[in-house]
């Protein structure tokens, strides 16, 4: 595995990564699209059950408000992919606004450093299917 750079451990990618990633989901919770689309690079790829998103689908779900009541992360795990990106991998408890149903999720989301900080490139979720 390759470091960010020499000054930042993994505990510390760890930390900067998931912050960014509750940052997506706290935008989803209050219905935030500006907040979300900051969040997201200009050529953002969501891969989802569904299909594929761009960052103005992703942000535009929040045209209305919320999307998502609320959510819960856990198992988090973050690993460099070369000197400017990293991915944080988790799972993702949470229930969508109008539904009864708490759904599971596993995520994967890629991450890009800037100057200003870090920038979702690309994020993948895969449902969770009880056997």
């Amino acid at each position: 595995m390759v470091e960010i750079n020499e000054t930042k451990t993994q505990a510390d990618l760890l930390n900067d990564l998931e912050a960014h990633e509750r940052r997506v989901w706290d935008a989803l919770v209050s219905g935030d699209a500006t907040a979300d689309a900051a969040l997201l690079a200009a050529d953002f790829l969501g891969v989802y059950s569904d299909g594929f998103a761009s960052r103005a689908e992703h942000a535009g779900q929040l045209v209305e408000g919320p999307s998502v009541l609320h959510y819960d992360v856990s198992d988090i795990r973050a690993r460099a992919l070369g000197p400017e990106h990293a991915v944080l991998s988790y799972q993702a408890e949470f229930q969508r606004v109008g539904r009864d149903d708490i759904e599971v999720m596993f995520v994967s989301s890629i991450w890009q450093r800037h100057a200003a900080g870090w920038i979702n490139i690309l994020s993948q979720d895969t449902p969770f299917i009880s056997a």
